[in-house]
């Protein structure tokens, strides 16, 4: 799916932290597909996995060298998210800038997201 507008975009460390499992990969990996599911105590939680191509219907982010396909199903709840990548001395760990989430749990393992109303996208030539 061709768009005008960016979905998500990404951090110099998510980029680099993407092209680094992607290097570590034991096979050819085109990008990352990123999405949504239900789950969780706030409801929501975001979902990455290999991707060894684009799907159909799917919008494909190319960013600081990285692609990232989004299923289509999460498009709504992810216009807009910035996708960064942060490290401690105890944890490491991708975490969604999304501006269309309106809480998270305590665990950070779960989020709530409104979806964006695709009549208040306006899409530019």
């Amino acid at each position: 799916m061709a768009s005008n507008f960016k979905v998500l975009s990404l951090t110099d460390a998510a980029a680099t932290r993407i092209k680094a499992i992607i290097a570590d990969a034991d096979r050819p990996i085109a990008g990352l597909r990123v999405g949504v599911k239900n789950g969780g105590c706030a409801g929501m939680s975001y979902t990455m996995e290999y991707a060894d191509g684009q799907k159909p219907g799917e919008d494909m982010v190319e960013d600081r060298g990285v692609k990232v396909f989004v299923d289509p199903k999460a498009l709504l709840f992810l216009l807009g998210t910035q996708m960064d990548f942060t490290a401690t001395k105890l944890a490491s760990q991708f975490v969604f800038n999304n501006p269309n989430q309106t809480s998270a749990c305590g665990c950070g393992e779960s989020v709530a997201i409104t979806p964006v109303n695709p009549e208040a996208v306006r899409v530019t030539a």
